[in-house]
């Protein structure tokens, strides 16, 4: 079997996506996030990148592109694409704090879980993951964008989703690694 190039159409999308942080928070910030050009500039910006993850992955899988670098450039690009995001929408004082910390703890806790329980096995991304993901994208993307105010009640039931979800799927990834790293405990034993 043919080794995968490490430059390939998926490896050079999540790079873009890395890219495009910058110039997602320089817009983000320009004027002090009160411009709407800027802040339509912004959400664009942050959806583009967002469907790069997409993107990416799909291809990745679909032509055989997955690489080592991907498996681990890939979700350090969507972090750094929500968490800027998130970070930056609190220090506009648009987001509440404790939302962003929940998220992040969340993402952080669940990528150190995954390197605890590495020698066991994986733990792959559930659909409640990926649901996780799509209510996170999505809520961002009404918060970022500069909609009328009546459009607050809606940011906040989609962002309320997207915390729900995180927390759920959170303790669903720190259930699944105990089980995954009991699992592997047992195994071993067996095996001695």
């Amino acid at each position: 079997m043919r080794p995968v190039p490490l430059v390939n159409v998926a490896n050079i999308l999540t790079v873009s996506r890395l890219i495009l942080v910058p110039v997602f928070l320089i817009a983000l910030f320009t004027d002090s996030g009160d411009s709407f050009g800027w802040r339509l500039t912004a959400t664009i910006v942050f959806a583009v990148a967002s469907f790069t993850d997409q993107l990416d992955g799909w291809l990745a899988r679909k032509h055989g592109l997955v690489t080592d670098f991907g498996k681990i450039a890939d979700p350090i690009a969507d972090k750094a694409l929500t968490g800027a995001a998130l970070f930056g929408l609190s220090i506009l004082g648009e987001l509440p704090w404790w939302v962003t910390i929940v998220i992040a703890a969340r993402e952080i806790g669940v990528t150190l879980l995954r390197f605890w329980v590495i020698r066991y096995g994986v733990i792959p991304a559930s659909p409640g993951g990926k649901a996780k993901t799509l209510a996170q994208i999505i809520a961002i993307g009404f918060f970022l964008a500069p909609l009328p105010a009546f459009f607050d009640v809606v940011n906040w039931v989609l962002m309320g989703l997207a915390v729900g979800l995180t927390v759920v799927t959170g303790l669903d990834y720190v259930v699944r690694a105990f089980r995954l790293r009991a699992k592997g405990i047992r195994a071993r034993r067996a095996a001695q």
